[in-house]
């Protein structure tokens, strides 16, 4: 029976890497024709190359339920096309341990999909979508177009570029009152993360009086603000590319900030269920073999 639970395993997985293999090929190639469209003299085709294969965790992430569906029906239709699965029920196997040969490696796939997901995809996802920041705006406040808005209480934010070590390029607050009228708006070169504040460097402020402006040029100045590395690194990505963790943090800062989170427990609630979407599509592909789709080719079965 170990052999056999093993060949039946074997079946499966095999189906469902091709699988997963070929859903890739063709997602990242659609990524990549995206990519091109973005090329410049700075955003090069080599850095479009490097995003797409970065990104590329994610794609795996996003598409294994389905690639475990596909695959199962290939996997286990390839059995019963050549009547292996009939032989085997002859013999006394029962459903129950057929299904149970098939859900040993997809365990280990939904294992493995929890790991890429939660720790491989978020951190390649940051590095691509800060190296592509990076080449596409170069820090100055006219590449603001490539950057990202953030908001803190009263002060809205604007990032140009985040890099990988957590240095941010080309920082610009607006700082209003409560009626929404703007008090101060000032633009920073670089800001680097001290312990437990930020430091700016090349600030340039703009305090806006009655009827008068003053601008006032510093070096160095000291930014206290609620925004750390790790939860800047949050920020940056969309919802679908942060673990679950991430989400779980970042929902909950956004809700103490008095900011909209939907998007972010919907992707957190996502991930969660994720396994279990994938075992229903598993347990409902050997429902298909079993049941209506058991004499049919495999080419309809899929």
């Amino acid at each position: 029976m170990v052999k056999l639970d093993r060949y039946i395993g074997k079946s499966v997985l095999l189906a469902i890497l091709a699988v997963l293999g070929i859903i890739l090929g063709l997602v990242s190639m659609f990524a990549f024709i995206d990519e091109m469209r973005d090329i410049s003299d700075t955003y090069t085709l080599t850095d479009a190359l490097s995003f797409v294969m970065l990104t590329a965790p994610r794609r795996v992430y996003d598409t294994l339920p389905m690639a475990a569906l596909i695959g199962c029906l290939i996997g286990l239709g390839t059995l019963a096309s050549s009547s292996e699965l009939t032989i085997m029920r002859a013999a006394g196997v029962s459903i129950g341990r057929i299904v149970w040969a098939v859900m040993k490696p997809m365990l280990l796939l939904m294992i493995a999909g929890v790991l890429v997901g939660e720790y491989v995809a978020p951190y390649a996802e940051n590095q691509a979508q800060a190296a592509r920041s990076l080449a596409q705006g170069s820090g100055d406040a006219q590449s603001a177009r490539h950057g990202l808005w953030h908001r803190q209480g009263d002060e809205f934010i604007h990032i140009n570029t985040v890099q990988p070590n957590g240095l941010m390029l080309g920082v610009t607050r607006y700082h209003f009152d409560d009626q929404r009228h703007m008090l101060t708006s000032s633009f920073a070169k670089e800001a680097n993360f001290k312990t437990d504040y930020w430091e700016l460097k090349d600030v340039t402020t703009t305090h806006f009086n009655d009827g008068s402006t003053e601008v006032v040029n510093t070096p160095v100045e000291r930014w206290d603000v609620a925004l750390s590395p790790q939860l800047l690194s949050t920020v940056i990505m969309p919802p679908e590319s942060l673990s679950i963790s991430g989400l779980w943090s970042y929902a909950h800062y956004l809700a103490d900030q008095g900011l909209s989170n939907g998007r972010y427990w919907l992707a957190f609630w996502t991930k969660v269920l994720q396994p279990a979407v994938t075992v229903a599509l598993v347990l409902m592909a050997i429902s298909f073999i079993f049941g209506p789709l058991r004499s049919v080719t495999l080419g309809q079965r899929v």
